[in-house]
Parts: structure tokens; C-alpha cells; sequence
């Protein structure tokens, strides 16, 4: 730490070197400074603020003797673990909710959660390594605003070759997220519009465009995705959908429908339809499903996909393929936008993808995947609860519904206090309606997700809800 700016009143009654201890010792206990994080010295806090070195003095002794800190020889003074000790909270900190804190489980059924137990991490530590070991001092230079043209080529090459995307590399952007992505997108089609979307759906993408200002309209869907005499009567501008395999329900959308969609898309000037890819690289029953935008003549569909699913969410690489008629808008409207992605990460990625490491990667997820999917599916049809499994095409996740009479959210609850994390298609439903969800079974349906668990996991969590229904102790 090399300084520390505390905020001295030197006409409160309060002496200042008590000032200085209360505000460190706070800010220990808090957090604000953590353990074993080193504290200026004396003279260069003392220097710092402006006081006398034996106020700062004072204030040390005082902390080292209540154990908020300590002085190691000739290397100086660090925040302790105080976790032994006691929290102290000011009042108002005390009242603000706590966000963004993860709850720990034991086992956890997320659908977002990869397996990285077989992560080539030698090969990415050699392009990561390649990638800073020249002098190339572009490197620290600001890169293009869509995203390094090497990356984008590879992504180009992998998309036609894996998804039947149709674009060139100049219609790519790369960015940090979809969510990130859907922002810019919103831009580059102006404000005000209304989007139809499936509803259940993947709440990110709904709560994105809606915070965007964006209208939305959920539309249910059925057996072969979302229905266009429905998205037809809400009259949207955009429609936001995932017809290799949808998130949550599993669906993929067959040609007829597709082509329904497109050419609605294509009969008012101004009409897109938003393609999300969704886990389309993980596919265990039937012929590969090749993309909506492969088919697109009128240059009616945005493209997003993203490798958070196929590596890693860590890397924070999404990708969103423009219609040749959006280029200009975007180039207007945004192109002054820095990228979002650093060029270093962004050029590992292309040596990954360019080296063949990738899909060599992607080769074996798909086995090990599918060797949890069967396990899962195997083991789930043993029970007497589970009336009915779905969304088994692709993807990391399972839909099951119960067959019992507590709903699945009174599941999920009761899995919580055992340490289970369960997870009810109800929480995917935008605008839940009572009787929506009665009548396609959805509150009696769980979403497990299995890729990142192992199969002793899966047992375990499967006989917890067993136990839950069976009514047995916790």
C-alpha cells in the first residue's frame, strides 16, 4: 500500500493519532484493507498527512497491541487476520444489502459452470507466453475498435466451418460478454424498439435489452421453439432467439419454422432477428444444426456467440456478426468505442484457435460431456420422482419434471438448507403468470445442470431431492 489518505480534523476534540487508529482499524475490519496487506511506514505516513511521525506512532503502537496489525523486522507493518476477533461495521454500512456474494455449496446443479479438469493449460500458457515473449510493441498500443483482425478471421474461419455462419471478418466485433455486445447493438439500431423473446428465455439477455429501454415481449413458445403467428401479433421490431438449442428449454427449431421466421423478418424494412448460439457446440442426439444467419438472404439476422461456454467465461470473449447493411451505422455510432477485449488475451486467442488447440479442446468436452449426459440421464430415469426429462439434445443442463405434489421452487428451497443448489424453470419465466406455468408443467420442472459436477456429485444430488420428496430428516 503506498499511501493511505485519511481524512484529519484537527478541531474535533478527538485527538488526531486516535483519527488515524480508528480509521485503520475500521478499514481492517471491513475489508477495505485486507490481511496481510502492508501499511505505509510511519514516516511516510506521517509525511503524507501532514502530522507529527509520533501521532502515526501513537496510532501504530495502539493497532499492534490489539492485534490489527503487526511489525515484521525490516520489512514493515501488515494488516492481520482478525476473523478471531470482532466485526466492526459503521451503522451505515451495517444496512446496505450485501451484493454479488455468491452463496458456497456443497454441490451446485448450475447450467453455467464448466468442467476444466482437462483445460489444455500448457498450450495456453505457450500462446499466452508466445504472445508477450517478442518485442512487438504494438502490443501496448490501442487496437482496433471491433477487435484484432487476426481474431476475427480465425473466429470467421472456425463459425463457417463449425456453424455455417456466411461473413467476412470485417463484420465481426469482438467483445467482453453478449451482454456487453447486446449494449452496443442497441445503439447501432437506435432506441425505442420493441423485441419479442421466448419466454422462458435467458434472463441476462431479457434484463440487458430491457435496461437498454428496449419494449419487451415474451412469447411462449412450444415443442419446435417460439411461434410466429405469435411474435407476429406483438408486431416487435426484433426478435431475440436461440434456434440451435434453446436456453432453458432445450427446443431446436426446425427448417420450416426458421425459414417462417426469416421471412418475416424480411417483409418490413428495419425487422432483425437476434441469433443467440447457445451452447450450439455440445450436441448429443441427431445431425450437427447448422445456423438461423446460414440461411439468411436478406441480411436480416445479427449473429452473437461467445467462448465462455467452449473455454471459458473467465476470458470474457463474445463475438456478434453484423448484416453488411449494419456496418455503416455501426462504424457511425460506435466505432470510436475502445475494445473491451486487451489485445494480448485477444491474440493468445487466435494462436489457440489458429494452432488447432481449440478444436482439439472442443473434441474432447464434447465426449466428456456427453459421457455426463448419458450418466446423468441414466441415473435420473431410476427414480421414482422424476416424471419426465427433456432438453436432452444439447447443452450442459436437464430439464426434469417432478412427479410429485410440492413444485419445484418448494424443492429448490428445501435443497438449499441441505446444501444442495437446485434450480426451477419458474426462475427463467420474464413475466410469470400463474397459469402459464400450471399449464405447461414449468412449476413442477427443475433445471440441473451437470458439467461441471462428477458423478459422485450427481448421485449425491439426486439422492437429496429423493430424500426431500421421500420427506425424510435433514
Amino acid at each position: 500500500m503506498p499511501e493511505l489518505t485519511i481524512h484529519l480534523d484537527s478541531h474535533l476534540k478527538q485527538p488526531l493519532y486516535e483519527q488515524i487508529y480508528d480509521y485503520i482499524r475500521i478499514s481492517i475490519a471491513d475489508g477495505k484493507i485486507s490481511c496481510g496487506e502492508k501499511l505505509p511506514s510511519t514516516r511516510f505516513l506521517s509525511a503524507h498527512l501532514g502530522v507529527a511521525r509520533s501521532t502515526v506512532e501513537t496510532a501504530y503502537a495502539q493497532l499492534l497491541s490489539e492485534g490489527y496489525m503487526e511489525a515484521k523486522p525490516c520489512r514493515g507493518y501488515y494488516a492481520c487476520d482478525i476473523s478471531g476477533l470482532y466485526t466492526v461495521s459503521s451503522p451505515a454500512l451495517a444496512e446496505e444489502p450485501q451484493t454479488g456474494k455468491r452463496e458456497a455449496y456443497r454441490i451446485d446443479f448450475s447450467p453455467d459452470e464448466n468442467d476444466f479438469s482437462c483445460f489444455p493449460f500448457a498450450a495456453w500458457r505457450r500462446v499466452s507466453k508466445d504472445t508477450l515473449a517478442g518485442s512487438d510493441a504494438t502490443l501496448l498500443a490501442a487496437g482496433e475498435a471491433a477487435g484484432e483482425w487476426a481474431l476475427r478471421e480465425a473466429v470467421c474461419r472456425y463459425l463457417y466451418q463449425a456453424r455455417g455462419v456466411i461473413c467476412r471478418a470485417h463484420q465481426l466485433v469482438i467483445g467482453a460478454g453478449n451482454e456487453y455486445l447486446l449494449m452496443l447493438l442497441t445503439q447501432i439500431l437506435g432506441p425505442g424498439k420493441t423485441v419479442a423473446i421466448e419466454n422462458p428465455t435467458y434472463p441476462n439477455a431479457y434484463r440487458t435489452l430491457e435496461n437498454m429501454g428496449y419494449r419487451m415481449r415474451p412469447v411462449s413458445g412450444d415443442k419446435y421453439g417460439i411461434r410466429v403467428e405469435q411474435v407476429e401479433a406483438q408486431q416487435p421490431d426484433i426478435v431475440y432467439v436461440m434456434p440451435s438449442h434453446q436456453f432453458p428449454m432445450g427446443t431446436v427449431m426446425p427448417l420450416e419454422r426458421r425459414l417462417k421466421l426469416l421471412g418475416w423478418a424480411a417483409q418490413k424494412r428495419g425487422r432483425y432477428i437476434i441469433e443467440d448460439d447457445h451452447d450450439s457446440e455440445f450436441r448429443y442426439k441427431g445431425k450437427p444444426v447448422p445456423s438461423l444467419q446460414g440461411s439468411d438472404g436478406s441480411g436480416t439476422v445479427i449473429y452473437l456467440g461467445t467462448f465462455s461456454r467452449s473455454i471459458s467465461p473467465a476470458i470474457r470473449v463474445s463475438y456478434m456478426v453484423l448484416p453488411l447493411k449494419l456496418l455503416a451505422p455501426y462504424r457511425i455510432k460506435c466505432g470510436f468505442y475502445a475494445s473491451t477485449v486487451p489485445r494480448e488475451q485477444q491474440t493468445a486467442l487466435a494462436a489457440f484457435l489458429n494452432g488447432g488447440y481449440f478444436e482439439r479442446y472442443l473434441n474432447k468436452m464434447r465426449r466428456i460431456y456427453k459421457g455426463k449426459h448419458d450418466c446423468f440421464h441414466a441415473l435420473l430415469k431410476q427414480e421414482a420422482w422424476v416424471k419426465q426429462i427433456y432438453g436432452d439434445y444439447a447443452g450442459i443442463h436437464l430439464l426434469v419434471e417432478v412427479n410429485a405434489k410440492q413444485s419445484a421452487a418448494w424443492i429448490v428451497d428445501e435443497a438449499k438448507h441441505r446444501g444442495v443448489r437446485a434450480y426451477a424453470l419458474t426462475e427463467y419465466l420474464m413475466q410469470k403468470e400463474p397459469r402459464q406455468a400450471y399449464a405447461n408443467g414449468f412449476d413442477k420442472t427443475l433445471l440441473l445442470g451437470y458439467g461441471a459436477r462428477t458423478v459422485e456429485e450427481l448421485k449425491e444430488g439426486i439422492a437429496c431431492i429423493r430424500g426431500i420428496l421421500a420427506g425424510q430428516p435433514k
